[in-house]
C-alpha cells in the first residue's frame, strides 16, 4: 500500500503566460548565472581568513554549490553543515585552524566580492504579485497564481537571502525600480556547468540524510558536488528509507490537494488544484521518485529549511531545488538514509 503524504505528485508542468514566467524568472536566472547588472570577480588571492564575516562565508559556500540555505549573515546549523560537507569534499581538516585553507578552496584562486550592487529593474517590479497567500488550501486554489507577495520577496529569493538581510543591507531602500541596492553575490562559477554535464551523463546519485537534514549529490567517483540543507519527514510521515530513482522532474508545478492524504483529513473538504508559482506548497520544482506520493521539492518558506519537519517529502529552498533539478534526470539514483 502506498505511503500517504499531503504532497501529491503534480500531473504535469503548468503552462504560463508571459507575465507569470517573468514572475518566476528569478529561479531561472539563478541557474543560468545571468547577473549581468554587476561585476563579480577578478583574478587574485582569496579573502584573508581574519577578515571573513559569517555573511561572506555563506556567500562563498553558496557560490561553490554547498548551500547554507537562506543567507542571513548569522551562520548557524545550516552553514555549519555546508562547511563540513565542503571540507569532506575537498579533503580539508575541520576546525578554525584550517580556516585559511577552507577559504582558499572556496574562492578557487579568485577574489570574490561577497556583496555587490544591483539596480532594480522595471521587470522586477512589474509583477504580478499576490498581496496575501491564504493558509487554507481551498482558498489558495482560488488564486490565479501563487506569485511572490512583494518585490522584496522576489529579490530575496533571487539572491538566496532572508528578507531581513536585504533590509539590513539597504536600510533606506523602498525596493522600487531604479534603486541601486546591495545584495549577496550568488552568481555561479564554471563548476556548475561541469556538474550539470556529469548529471546528464548519468554520473551522479543523490543521498538524503534524515539525521543530518542534508542532501548531497555525489559524482561517479564518490565526490560531493552539491550540498543543501533539507527538511524531511515527520512523526506521521517519516522519510521512506531505502533506494529509489527519480521518475520525473517538473518545473513550475501545480499542486493537487487531496485531504484524504493528510494524517488528519477533513472529510468535508473537496479536492483542489493549486496554481503554480514560487509560493505554491511545493515551490518551483517537483522531483518525483519511485516511491508513490514522495518527492523532493521547493518551498515557499526558505527560512524553515533544516529547522522544522515537513509533511512527508524532502524540501529545499526554491533556489536549491532549482539547482538540483539541473543535476538530476529520470533514473537518477536517490538514497534516503538514517
Amino acid at each position: 500500500m502506498a505511503r500517504r503524504s499531503d504532497i501529491v505528485p503534480p500531473k504535469s508542468a503548468t503552462k504560463f503566460t508571459f507575465k507569470t514566467l517573468s514572475c518566476l524568472a528569478a529561479s531561472v536566472a539563478i541557474l543560468l548565472g545571468t547577473f549581468s547588472s554587476f561585476a563579480t570577480n577578478r583574478p587574485g588571492p582569496s579573502i584573508p581568513a581574519a577578515e571573513t564575516t559569517e555573511l561572506e562565508m555563506q556567500v562563498l559556500l553558496d557560490r561553490a554549490g554547498f548551500s547554507p540555505g537562506e543567507i542571513d549573515g548569522s551562520g548557524g546549523e545550516n552553514s555549519g553543515k555546508a562547511v563540513a560537507a565542503f571540507e569532506a569534499a575537498h579533503a580539508l581538516a575541520p576546525g578554525l585552524r584550517n580556516r585559511g585553507a577552507l577559504l582558499r578552496a572556496l574562492a578557487a584562486g579568485v577574489v570574490v566580492e561577497p556583496i555587490v550592487s544591483y539596480t532594480i529593474t522595471t521587470e522586477d517590479t512589474a509583477g504580478p504579485f499576490s498581496e496575501k497567500i491564504p493558509k487554507d488550501m481551498i482558498e489558495m486554489s482560488k488564486l490565479p497564481g501563487l506569485y511572490y507577495t512583494s518585490v522584496l520577496q522576489e529579490l530575496s529569493e533571487r539572491f538566496h537571502s532572508a528578507p531581513a538581510l536585504l533590509k539590513r543591507l539597504n536600510p533606506s531602500a523602498h525596493f522600487t525600480a531604479g534603486e541601486q541596492i546591495r545584495v549577496p553575490n550568488v552568481g555561479r562559477t564554471k563548476q556548475e556547468t561541469l556538474d550539470s554535464e556529469r548529471a546528464r551523463a548519468g554520473m551522479i546519485r543523490v543521498v538524503v540524510s534524515k539525521k543530518s537534514s542534508g542532501l548531497k549529490v555525489f559524482d561517479r567517483k564518490g565526490r560531493i558536488i552539491f550540498f543543501a540543507p533539507v527538511t524531511s519527514g515527520s512523526t506521521h510521515f517519516p522519510l521512506p528509507l531505502g533506494n529509489w530513482k527519480v521518475t520525473e522532474v517538473l518545473r513550475n508545478p501545480t499542486y493537487d490537494y487531496d485531504p484524504v492524504l493528510f494524517w488528519n483529513p477533513d472529510p468535508t473538504s473537496p479536492k483542489a488544484t493549486i496554481a503554480a508559482g514560487p509560493n505554491n506548497p511545493v515551490g518551483v520544482v517537483w522531483i518525483g521518485i519511485s516511491d508513490p506520493h514522495y518527492g523532493i521539492h521547493g518551498t515557499p518558506d526558505p527560512g524553515e529549511i533544516g529547522y522544522s519537519q515537513s509533511d512527508g517529502c524532502v524540501r529545499l529552498t526554491n533556489w536549491d531545488a532549482s539547482r538540483l533539478a539541473g543535476l538530476v534526470t529520470k533514473g537518477t539514483r536517490v538514497v534516503f538514509e538514517e
